[in-house]
């Protein structure tokens, strides 16, 4: 005979109800439900492989480079522009990249950029004079912001709400170590010849594409139905869509101020400021030659901001998942501000190092809920090329402009201000994610579950 199931009664609609006793007892013995586990989608795994072979590479070639044009007999100043050629077509293409991502989708722009930058990497090693070189870095500095841009927005598209900042930390990690890794190799490489790590990018490059073109599925853009029921894509986010949330605006303030402060301060003041250091600390030592020495300190100087970053890195973006993004930004901040701040005092070899290491820890708490707070305001449902285009673009502004002005600034009046205004950049970012401050956003414009916290 079968159980009966209590049904509306057919004169009233009512439900019988069940006694509260007789729904306790029977959840009594039902075992308690495991909370679900997000896991990482196959999407993200295949990025984070690309980025770590492009990021390999580009440590191979990072090394030699200035070298390289040095040997077309060119100055100093010739050789660093053969960078900052790269950064500055990666700079001027930012919007165009967001545009183009807007039209043909993340995938293919991604592909599309490594190859470009893989032609650039051959290019360079086959040059043969310094204007070859040059132009051959301003291509791929075009094909670099294509893909950087286009990885971001497959990171924000793929990513899952709940675990975007263990995402971001996962990305970003992957990337450090192909940064750590490829130096050493281009040092085993060095018999090879200058010319050998430019191949060898080129080639990690094209596999790094293939396994984009292969793995990496295209994008599924939701759609929406018009007025006639016919399907039509779902229009992307637009930068002025995207200015109208708080965290947004704070998070294009707060790349610049790392841009500037963070990693420009890496690539100029801190190899600088080492030679500086040593001279001090051995003032009173007669024959000893701080220029010489300068160099492997500063390579110890940034090692250790990396262990530092890598480290802290792989906890972070959990840590974010947990108690917010904004929170986890405003320490990161101001950690990193603080410690910037302390790096103008110091005259002992063994504290620069050290304290390399807590501005590590410091941009490796705010960098993955930074990106995973960008990837809150777009969401996994549209498009978001032109707001990501110009978050990038201010990380380069700032990566440009703001070792020139803290080289005037230590040639006029010396380290310590140089380090003060770096300083000074990230704490005022740091306002910006105050604890307790509710950020205001667009409803009609955000994601369903935003609250930019």
């Amino acid at each position: 005979m079968s159980k009966h199931i209590p049904t509306p009664s057919m004169d009233t609609g009512a439900i019988p109800v069940i006694p509260q006793s007789v729904r306790n007892e029977s959840l009594k013995d039902q075992p308690p439900r495991p909370h679900p586990t997000v896991k990482v989608p196959t999407q993200i795994k295949v990025l984070i492989a690309a980025s770590f072979l492009i990021a390999l590479g580009y440590g191979l070639v990072a090394p030699v480079l200035p070298s390289f044009a040095r040997s077309f007999d060119v100055g100093a100043m010739a050789a660093t522009f053969v960078v900052s050629a790269f950064a500055l077509t990666r700079l001027l293409f930012a919007p165009t990249s967001g545009k183009l991502i807007t039209r043909f989708g993340e995938r293919k722009i991604y592909s599309t950029g490594l190859l470009i930058v893989a032609l650039g990497s051959l290019g360079a090693g086959l040059s043969v004079n310094y204007p070859m070189l040059i132009a051959s870095r301003a291509v791929g500095g075009i094909g670099s912001v294509m893909f950087t841009v286009a990885a971001m927005g497959i990171l924000v598209r793929n990513s899952p709400p709940a675990i975007r900042g263990r995402v971001s930390g996962y990305y970003a990690t992957s990337f450090l170590l192909g940064n750590i890794l490829g130096p050493v190799l281009g040092a085993l490489a060095a018999g090879w010849g200058m010319r050998m790590p430019f191949f060898v990018y080129a080639l990690l490059l094209f596999g790094a594409a293939t396994v984009v073109l292969t793995k990496l599925k295209e994008e599924l853009q939701e759609v929406n139905l018009n007025t006639q029921g016919i399907a039509v894509p779902k229009k992307a986010l637009t930068f002025k869509e995207a200015w109208g949330f708080t965290n947004f605006r704070s998070a294009l303030f707060t790349n610049f101020a790392v841009g500037w402060s963070v990693f420009g301060l890496q690539s100029s003041v801190i190899p600088l400021a080492a030679v500086a250091v040593l001279a001090d600390f051995h003032r009173n030592e007669t024959g000893y030659d701080a220029a010489a020495r300068g160099a492997t300190l500063a390579g110890f100087t940034l090692a250790a901001y990396a262990a530092g970053n890598a480290l802290t890195q792989i906890y972070s973006g959990r840590m974010g998942d947990r108690i917010g993004r904004r929170p986890m930004i405003f320490a990161g901040l101001l950690l990193s501000g603080s410690v910037t701040l302390v790096f103008g005092f110091i005259n002992h070899p063994a504290a620069f190092v050290a304290t390399a290491v807590l501005l590590g820890i410091g941009s490796a708490l705010l960098g993955p809920s930074l990106q995973a707070s960008l990837s809150d305001v777009i969401g996994n449902k549209r498009s978001g090329g032109q707001p990501l285009a110009y978050y990038q673009m201010v990380s380069d502004i700032g990566l440009i402009i703001g070792p020139l002005i803290a080289g005037a600034i230590i040639d006029a009046a010396g380290f310590f201000p140089a380090f003060v205004l770096c300083a000074s950049l990230l704490l005022v970012a740091s306002l910006g994610w105050l604890p307790g401050f509710k950020p205001k956003f667009p409803a009609d414009v955000a994601e369903e579950g935003y609250t930019g916290k």
